[in-house]
């Protein structure tokens, strides 16, 4: 989770120091991180030259613009940024608008416009919303980084095969097959060189990719360049870079069109570096980033860049990813990198003028593909979002980077709006009856599509309406209940049978159906039993007459049939032509106990003996070919399905404990036989103190044995030679258990203090 107060965690990079440390501690710590951050922000700005360079051309800015972003953003942005590992400077995904910005306005004026930016994400910080940029749709982000990745193809290749770009990406792509068949001069060489060099970069050993690839190919072709005297347009430089010769001014013009431009370039720059910081957190585990700080950083950063005629600043996964593969432990890295390319700017400024402008081409031609990901692409598609990221993509190339996102936003939004009232609504026959089946969303979108089907029914006929709805607006409630009593005055009847919120029984009785209520939660059917979602059948039944149990059954089974069995199928597959249970569980058949709800477990876990009151046999009784029924299932789940453990589950209520206490009722001859094997229980519960649950002993009798009864049938468990020669063997647990029905409480017994208690204290 992001950390926007700016609150430290307790983990970090290795080596990394927690606390406030004071004195020679403090000192060791600082010197440590430095022995890592000093080699890293040298690497950082060995990649961080070039692309600058790079960036400069595509823009159509000064070259020195992208050297000039690149310090202020290293220095300024790491200084008062929210985020200690991400570097920033000069960004890809602003090349787009800066080239349209400078070719409406003018170098000067664009300067100026970046200085507003700056101070407008300053404001956007202050006002702690940068939280807001993460709900922008991660498509629209891929799609928008893609858009500018093809822009930046399309007009450097021109630039490659030693032609000039043209004033849009559509013109650039129009004009592109003209391009590649005119004659080339050497310029193409050193443009395929740089590219073919950057592509086999990162299939090469190790030990040479120590030299970023983007500063491995420029100085390559341009020493190649340079040997073999090739003329050929080269970087054009000021003799001295550190003179800047204007003051940034406002343009002059309509305001809406230069408050368009401040804002455009100031939300680009912050969501590319909010999402770029959020990226470089996931990759180390230290502090985490204040993103209304980052945002504070970044505007300051900006307001520096344009004052001294520099590019818009941002922060750049690839500067921040570099940096902390490299080893970065504190923000020094990327303070530092920015001071080496001052440093550079001073002392070798003269070398820029060697290099081809060829060669940046064909590193932002690189550049520009990669921005094109294939991973992205398989993401949006998996997540159904792959239209939102081709019209993206398609609004920033064909028109511009503001309107293609919006455009993104816009088809983000519809397709949202379609997935949340989405409804799903068919008809189907149900025997001789009908069955309108509605899920989803059902809203004003969805009745035309409501009415056709319900328009399918014949009229007179029985009609169960199921309703699966997450939500059920005014308009949909009324076509429904206009639809039912139409059908209803024609003769025929509808059932209304609600899995779920009770969006329509609420309408009905006129209660508000805004939003779900607490105090309303329903049951999954799963769960409930058969009287909690079958209870529209049960009151259309003769008040004195009760439901038959078949009719609740065969409506159950047809319930697991349309809704449970395609879920469980896979599972039960596995389990087809064998079973591996680690449990025997011994229960009463009280319909209460649902062993599988109380223990949370599933097919193929419990291996189950139901009988009333949960008793077990003597083993005598059962070697002399009496009551072998439990005893054979003792075996076979010990000696054959190898059980790890054997639990005998009391519960409260229990009306064999109540018959023990009270006498069977008459004419029970059966029950009063199986009963006898719990005389020893009852025995038991007259000599033995009573026993707590979490400290208390139960206030009724029944109880009370219940509990002893359960500790009776474990120790006649261990007189069964299978169960003692594997409880002996450590293969073996028993484990006694109790369920208080109308607390919905499981508790187990704790043989060190006697009594039982909740699960949890118990196993842990």
């Amino acid at each position: 989770m992001i950390d926007t107060a700016g609150s430290s965690r307790p983990s970090g990079p290795p080596g990394s120091s927690h606390g406030d440390p004071t004195g020679p501690t403090r000192w060791r710590t600082a010197l440590d991180n430095l022995r890592h951050d000093v080699p890293a922000s040298l690497v950082v700005f060995l990649v961080a030259v070039p692309l600058s360079l790079g960036i400069a051309l595509a823009s159509g800015a000064p070259i020195v613009a992208g050297l000039i972003a690149a310090v202020v953003g290293g220095i300024v942005a790491g200084l008062c940024g929210g985020s200690a590992l991400q570097v920033s400077g000069p960004a890809a995904g602003l090349t787009v608008i800066m080239a349209e910005t400078i070719n409406q306005f003018g170098w000067v004026a664009t300067c100026a416009i970046t200085a507003a930016a700056g101070v407008v994400q300053i404001l956007l910080g202050l006002s702690r919303i940068a939280r807001a940029a993460l709900a922008i749709s991660p498509a629209i982000v891929h799609g928008m980084l893609a858009g500018i990745g093809v822009t930046i193809v399309l007009a450097q290749l021109h630039v490659v095969l030693g032609g000039k770009a043209q004033s849009s990406p559509i013109d650039n792509l129009l004009d592109l097959p003209r391009q590649v068949v005119e004659h080339h001069d050497k310029a193409v060489l050193i443009g395929l060189l740089t590219i073919a060099i950057l592509l086999v970069w990162g299939k090469l050993p190790k030990a040479i990719r120590v030299v970023p690839g983007p500063l491995a190919a420029v100085v390559g072709v341009t020493v190649l360049a340079s040997v073999a005297n090739f003329d050929i347009a080269r970087v054009e430089v000021p003799a001295n870079l550190l003179d800047i010769q204007f003051v940034p001014r406002m343009p002059g013009g309509g305001v809406w069109d230069i408050g368009l431009a401040v804002v455009t370039i100031a939300l680009v720059a912050s969501v590319e570096s909010l999402l770029s910081a959020v990226a470089i957190d996931k990759q180390h585990t230290g502090k985490r980033t204040n993103l209304n700080r980052e945002l504070v950083g970044q505007g300051l950063a900006n307001m520096a860049s344009g004052s001294l005629g520099g590019l818009p600043v941002t922060g750049v996964i690839v500067r921040g990813s570099t940096n902390v593969q490299s080893g970065a432990r504190t923000r020094a890295s990327a303070i530092l990198h920015g001071f080496w390319i001052l440093l550079f700017v001073v002392a070798l400024s003269g070398l820029l003028q060697n290099i081809p402008l060829a060669a940046l081409a064909g590193l932002l031609v690189h550049v520009g593909a990669k921005l094109v990901k294939v991973a992205h692409i398989k993401e949006v598609f998996r997540h159904g979002d792959l239209a939102v990221y081709l019209v993206t993509l398609l609004g920033v190339v064909a028109l511009d980077l503001l309107t293609g996102v919006l455009i993104g936003i816009g088809v983000a939004a519809v397709l949202m709006l379609r997935r949340l009232l989405w409804s799903g609504i068919h008809a189907e026959r149900d025997g001789d009856h009908w069955r309108v089946v509605v899920e989803g969303a059902l809203a004003s979108l969805s009745i035309p599509r409501l009415s056709t089907v319900l328009g399918t029914i014949p009229r007179g006929s029985t009609v169960t309406l199921e309703l699966v709805v997450d939500y059920l607006d005014h308009a949909a409630f009324d076509a429904l209940s206009t639809w039912q009593h139409a059908h209803e005055a024609a003769g025929g009847t509808v059932h209304v049978d609600e899995v779920g919120h009770p969006w329509f029984a609420r309408g009905k009785s006129g209660e508000p159906t805004v939003t779900r209520s607490a105090a309303h939660r329903i049951v999954p059917r799963w769960f409930a039993p058969w009287s909690e979602w079958q209870r529209v059948h049960e009151s259309e039944a003769v008040p004195t007459q009760r439901t038959s149990s078949p009719s609740s059954m065969r409506r159950g089974m047809l319930e697991f049939q349309r809704r449970t069995a395609d879920l469980v199928k896979p599972t039960l597959t596995k389990l087809a032509h064998s079973q591996s249970p680690e449990t025997l569980f011994i229960t009463c058949g009280d319909a209460r106990i649902v062993p599988n709800l109380i223990t949370t477990s599933g097919p193929g876990d419990l291996f189950t003996v139901r009988n009333i009151g949960n008793l077990v046999p003597d083993h005598a009784v059962c070697a002399a070919g009496e009551d072998t029924s439990i005893g054979a299932a003792v075996e076979f789940a010990v000696d054959v399905l190898k059980v790890r453990e054997v639990v005998v589950c009391g519960h409260s209520s229990c009306g064999a404990m109540s018959a023990l206490l009270n006498g069977a009722p008459d004419g029970a001859p059966a029950l009063r036989s199986w009963l006898k094997h719990a005389e020893s229980s009852v025995a038991r519960a007259k000599v033995d103190p009573p026993i707590a649950i979490d400290g208390v002993p139960p206030e009724r009798p029944g109880d009370r044995l219940a509990l002893h009864n359960v500790l009776e049938q474990l120790d006649r468990l261990r007189r069964y030679p299978s169960v003692a020669r594997a409880e002996a063997h450590g293969e073996l647990e028993l484990v006694g258990m109790y369920f208080d029905v109308g607390a919905a409480g499981v508790h187990l017994y704790d043989a060190k203090t006697g009594s039982f208690h909740s699960s949890a204290p118990v196993l842990l």
